[in-house]
């Protein structure tokens, strides 16, 4: 039986993602393995950042064991690689519009939309953003108002 440990994005630049989802979960990393890899906790799930450089640029830091495989092993052409956005990380929370207002008021979003509303069996209210990576992030949740 699987016992969930996190997802983590593999981040191009691991300093402005820390920084990225810090302001964006208002809470610290609650551990962190040098400036290899982040760990945030969003009510006991856990989404962590991993450094793309740090093995390459620290290889006397990291000892590994077993066949090496570039495919899984060589962060750095993960990181490079186009963001496609077949991942979405789905937040929810209880004031989606004074939620919009803060993340807006941050000034770390790229590509924010608007407060949007689709109904495919299950109406909800959502907005969208990319972080530093590209990565998509849609937050849901109670909404009052017209869209």
């Amino acid at each position: 039986m699987y016992t969930y440990g996190s997802i983590y994005l593999i981040a191009k630049d691991f300093d402005k993602s820390i920084l990225f989802y810090r302001a964006l979960f208002e809470r610290d990393v609650i551990d962190q393995n040098k400036n290899r890899f982040a760990v945030f906790d969003i009510n006991g799930l856990t989404l962590s950042i991993m450094n793309g450089t740090f093995d390459r640029e620290h290889s006397d830091e990291v000892d590994t064991k077993g066949e090496y495989c570039a495919l899984y092993d060589d962060y750095a052409p993960i990181m490079e690689a186009p963001n496609c956005g077949k991942v979405v990380i789905n937040l929810s929370i209880d004031d989606l519009k004074a939620e919009y207002e803060r993340v807006k008021s941050l000034n770390i979003a790229a590509n924010l939309t608007k407060i949007r509303y689709i109904n495919a069996r299950n109406p909800y209210y959502y907005f969208c953003l990319k972080d530093p990576d590209g990565n998509t992030i849609e937050i849901t949740g109670n909404y009052e108002g017209e869209v």
